[in-house]
C-alpha cells in the first residue's frame, strides 16, 4: 500500500495542480482543433465553445480547491468532482464533437477485424447504459474507492473509467455520429427515465448508511463541525439531487426537440393515407 501523502493546508486560493491532467487537456483540446483545422472549420464555434467548457470543467474538477478537499478532506467534495466528470465533462464533451470527428475515429474501428464487434456492441445502448451502470456503482463500493484514494494510479484509473463509461452513458442521447446515432426521440425519453436509476441507487446506499463506510474520510481532517458520518451523508444527498434533475432537464430538452420535429415536419397527403389504408386493407 502507498503511503497517503499528508494533507496539504487548504485554501480556496490556491491547490494542487496536476501536470497529468494538464498535459492530458491540452493535447486533447489541440487534437480537436488540429482536426477542425484540417477541416477547414472555425475552431471558434457554438461547438467550441462547448467542448472547450468540457475541458475547462475537467480541468477545475482534478485540480486545485476542490481537488484538494476531494482528496484529503471531505466525501461530500469527492461527490461534487465524481457528478462534474459524469453529468457535465461528457455532454459537454460528446455536444461538443461534430459527427465527422466522431465517424473519423468509429469508422477504422469498424473496419478492422480486430475491433469491429467490440466497437458494434459498445455503440449500442443496452451495453452503453450497463457499462456505465457497473463502473458507477463498482467505483463507489468501499474497497475500490479507498483503493482509489490510497493509490494515485488507480485514481487515474477510476476517474478514467467514470469518464469513459459516463460519456457511453449519454451517447443514446447526445451522439453526433451517423454510424452510431442518437436514438430516436421517444426512445431517448424512455432511456433518460433509466439514466437517472444507478446514480440514485448509490446515493441512497450512501445515505442511508448508519457508519462511515469510507475508512480514509473517517480519519482525514476535518474542516468545521462537519463530522464523517454527516459529511457522508451530504455527500449522498448532493449525489441523490442531481441524479434526479440532471435527466429531467436532459428529458424537459428531449420532449420540446421532439415536439419542434413534429410541427416542422411536413402534414401526410390525404391520398397517401388513404392508399396505406386501402394497402392494409388489402392485406
Amino acid at each position: 500500500m502507498e503511503a497517503v501523502p499528508p494533507a496539504p493546508a487548504f485554501s480556496w486560493t490556491s491547490g494542487e495542480v496536476h501536470a497529468d491532467v494538464l498535459v492530458g487537456v491540452a493535447l486533447l483540446g489541440a487534437l480537436w482543433a488540429a482536426a477542425r483545422r484540417a477541416q477547414g472549420e472555425p475552431v471558434r464555434s457554438v461547438e467550441g465553445a462547448r467542448f472547450g467548457a468540457g475541458l475547462l470543467v475537467l480541468l477545475g474538477a482534478l485540480n486545485g480547491p476542490l481537488h484538494d478537499l476531494a482528496d484529503y478532506y471531505l466525501f461530500s467534495a469527492h461527490m461534487v468532482q465524481h457528478l462534474l466528470l459524469t453529468l457535465v465533462v461528457p455532454p459537454l464533451l460528446l455536444a461538443g464533437t461534430p459527427a465527422w470527428m466522431l465517424d473519423g475515429i468509429l469508422a477504422p474501428l469498424l473496419r478492422w477485424r480486430a475491433t469491429r464487434p467490440i466497437v458494434r456492441v459498445l455503440v449500442r445502448p443496452l451495453p452503453q447504459f450497463a457499462l456505465y451502470t457497473v463502473a458507477l456503482v463498482a467505483w463507489h463500493l468501499p474497497g475500490p474507492y479507498g483503493a482509489a484514494l490510497e493509490r494515485h494510479g488507480w485514481h487515474i484509473v477510476e476517474h478514467l473509467v467514470l469518464i469513459g463509461t459516463a460519456i457511453l452513458g449519454w451517447w443514446p442521447v447526445l451522439s453526433p455520429s451517423r454510424l452510431a446515432p442518437q436514438l430516436p426521440y421517444g426512445a431517448q425519453i424512455l432511456y433518460l427515465f433509466a439514466f437517472g436509476i444507478p446514480m440514485t441507487v448509490v446515493a441512497a446506499m450512501i445515505t442511508g448508511a448508519d457508519e462511515v463506510l469510507y475508512a480514509f474520510y473517517a480519519t482525514a481532517p476535518r474542516l468545521g463541525a462537519l463530522g464523517p458520518l454527516e459529511d457522508q451523508r451530504l455527500g449522498g444527498i448532493i449525489m441523490w439531487v442531481p441524479a434526479g434533475l440532471v435527466p429531467l432537464v436532459a428529458f424537459t430538452v428531449v420532449f420540446f426537440r421532439w415536439a419542434a420535429a413534429e410541427a416542422d415536419a411536413p402534414p401526410e397527403r390525404t391520398d397517401d393515407r388513404e392508399a396505406d389504408e386501402a394497402a392494409v386493407s388489402e392485406r
